[in-house]
């Protein structure tokens, strides 16, 4: 099994759980159904569940009803995942700033982690 992790600055803010606790309760339950499946399955999950973005920035999707919110994570030695970027997509390709903010939030992760 993978660790599944929430993505936390440098002032201790936790973007990805306040995006969490927004949305609706079924949208929340399908996306928590959806982390559990990665972590379950990691790296070898693929689509239509997961798909990779850029740099190594992956993706995986959770719809309900006409809703699909976008999760962006990274992989870290030692079967851990870091969750970097949650939003709702509103259009068929993902916009670019929620990749540019994604690879930022994995860049200061890393330098700060290590």
């Amino acid at each position: 099994m993978f660790e599944i992790e929430f993505y936390e600055d440098i002032k201790g803010n936790h973007p990805i759980e306040n995006f969490l606790d927004s949305l609706d309760i079924k949208m929340r339950a399908k996306i928590l159904c959806e982390l559990e499946l990665l972590s379950e399955m990691g790296n070898r999950m693929r689509e239509p569940y997961s798909k990779h973005i850029d740099e190594g920035i992956f993706e995986i999707r959770a719809k309900v009803g006409n809703n699909i919110t976008r999760i962006l994570y990274f992989f870290r030695s030692g079967k851990i995942i870091i969750v970097v970027n949650a939003f709702v997509k509103k259009t068929n390709k993902i916009p670019r700033r929620e990749i540019i903010l994604a690879k930022k939030r994995k860049k200061d992760y890393i330098e700060r982690m290590g």
